[in-house]
């Protein structure tokens, strides 16, 4: 389709877990990115500048002598960088709307169509192909036209700034928890302004309508952690899901709630209807975001809807067909932390990512406080007891260089690091070393409000 390419992905007879080597290009054109390509060929070492007799027969390129045009002092497709592919003419043809062909894996082309294809190679030898993967290739449709956003070194940031907000509109919500759970958390999908885009861990502020009672001036943004991937729930990459708590305040002691002290930015998005416009901003972020190793263990610790961030990252890592989800060669361990078991956030969309995940290679823990007892005193079990159940595993796995990651309230951190220094100094660790090690090599990432 216009939106997915096909990619071959080849795996060894004996794989190695999360190994994969791309045989073809997921072809974008250059008007959506630049091409991701990892080519097995072997190039010819012919001359950059071709034999020393025939530069000199052209007078070296200079003076009437050079016939301007005629490729003479130098074929790019014998002894530059398209390899004799044949294809010269019909890059220069089509522009940025040329796309690479796919590649058998000695590096020699397939024609465009997929068929058999003869291409001369630089030696003069004909090589034939019937455009037929290789064994052991699976062919997947891979949705690939929003990877060039955190391509290299560049991030989608700030296409909007909060004294010149963006419009987006609201598509759809839904409250994701039971009746019986406390409070109202909604999923909230909106649908951004042509251009503005995002990747996973990236937050996006937004800034309530009307007037604050107390300064007379324009609402402050509300900035909150984006719950969906780079392509959007709705998968065309022009929406951004948000993960929302309705901020209720109730009286201690009549059990009502109070409207004058209702979180403004909540309560707005919690209410409003299809259609309702909202002025959004940013995005921005830079910290919480996935590893570029797609090989790195990724450690989510969640309270609540800090959910938000690691819900990305769990459906770009195990829902969508996506480069990343075929790479993915690491575990992804999340531990989340709810009151009761019917305040669990997307529980149904993490068994389906259970059963797509590989073996071994997704692992959730949940903390139910109010229903759930920890071994250590017979309290209620948080998300800090079940660090420090496994905390063998969790040094291991930092120290393999897993990537961990925590959202979520603000008090949820020093219960988490005060009982991690207690289990690193039962270890004899110094734990300030540690968790400055971690930190210097961008292993801990935190983001709490």
């Amino acid at each position: 389709t216009s939106r997915t390419q096909k990619i071959m992905m080849f795996r060894t007879m004996t794989p190695l877990p999360g190994i994969a080597f791309l045989l073809s290009t997921l072809a974008p054109s250059t008007n959506a990115f630049g091409p991701c390509i990892r080519h097995s060929a072997s190039f010819s070492s012919t001359p950059l500048y071709g034999e020393l007799d025939r530069v000199k027969s052209v007078g070296g390129g200079t003076g009437v002598a050079f016939p301007v045009g005629d490729l003479s002092l130098f074929d790019p497709e014998a002894e530059g960088k398209l390899q004799g592919t044949g294809s010269l003419n019909e890059r220069i043809r089509a522009g940025s709307d040329y796309t690479l062909p796919p590649t058998h894996p000695d590096g020699t082309y397939l024609s465009p169509n997929g068929a058999a294809a003869a291409t001369s190679g630089i030696n003069g030898a004909s090589t034939v192909h019937s455009g037929v993967p290789p064994d052991g290739t699976v062919v997947v449709d891979a949705q690939h036209w929003l990877e060039h956003l955190d391509a290299g070194d560049s991030l989608p940031l700030n296409f909007a700034k909060p004294k010149a907000p963006a419009t987006a509109s609201i598509l759809a919500r839904q409250r994701i928890i039971t009746a019986e759970a406390p409070g109202d958390i909604q999923h909230i999908i909106l649908r951004l302004p042509e251009g503005m885009h995002y990747v996973e861990g990236q937050s996006l502020s937004v800034i309530p309508p009307g007037t604050d009672a107390r300064t007379g001036r324009a609402h402050k943004p509300r900035l909150y952690s984006i719950a969906s991937t780079r392509y959007g729930d709705a998968l065309d990459g022009t929406t951004v899901s948000l993960c929302v708590r309705r901020a209720e305040y109730y009286n201690p002691d009549t059990g009502v709630a109070d409207p004058t002290k209702k979180g403004v930015c909540s309560n707005f998005l919690c209410d409003a209807l299809p259609g309702t416009t909202v002025d959004v901003a940013g995005p921005v972020g830079k910290t919480m975001l996935l590893p570029k190793n797609p090989n790195d263990d990724v450690i989510m610790i969640a309270t609540g809807t800090g959910i938000a961030p690691f819900r990305a990252f769990l459906h770009r890592l195990f829902m969508e067909d996506t480069v990343a989800r075929h790479m993915f060669g690491g575990t992804a361990w999340l531990v989340l932390g709810v009151p009761t078991s019917g305040g669990l956030l997307y529980k149904e969309e993490i068994d389906a990512m259970m059963n797509n995940a590989g073996p071994g290679q997704l692992k959730v823990d949940y903390a139910i406080s109010r229903e759930m007892k920890n071994p250590f005193d017979g309290g209620k079990l948080y998300v800090q007891h079940v660090m420090q159940q496994n905390a063998e595993e969790l040094f291991k796995r930092l120290d393999n260089g897993a990537s961990c990651y925590f959202c979520g309230l603000k008090g949820m951190m020093p219960p988490i690091l005060d009982t991690l220094e207690k289990v690193a100094a039962a270890q004899g660790i110094d734990w300030n070393a540690k968790l400055k090690q971690w930190k210097d090599n961008h292993q801990w990432h935190v983001e709490v409000y």
